[in-house]
């Protein structure tokens, strides 16, 4: 269970377990608070992966052209 424990600045910090971890507090959703249950979900953005990697082979290009 991820708790937010605190503010502290533009950080939240959230309590997993024993835990604690920093999250940038503009990940939240508006309105979050201290003591808050929240859930987190992680997904891949394929599409920014693919134009990602085309740009670093033509650099890799760029860099060993003859």
């Amino acid at each position: 269970m991820l708790i937010i424990d605190r503010f502290e600045g533009d950080w939240a910090i959230i309590e997993d377990g024993n835990k604690t971890f920093n999250l940038p507090r503009k990940l939240l959703p508006k309105g979050a608070r201290e003591g808050d249950v929240i859930l987190i979900r992680v997904t891949v953005d394929r599409r920014a992966t693919a134009v990602r990697e085309d740009r670093v082979r033509g650099l890799a290009a760029d860099l060993f052209r003859d």
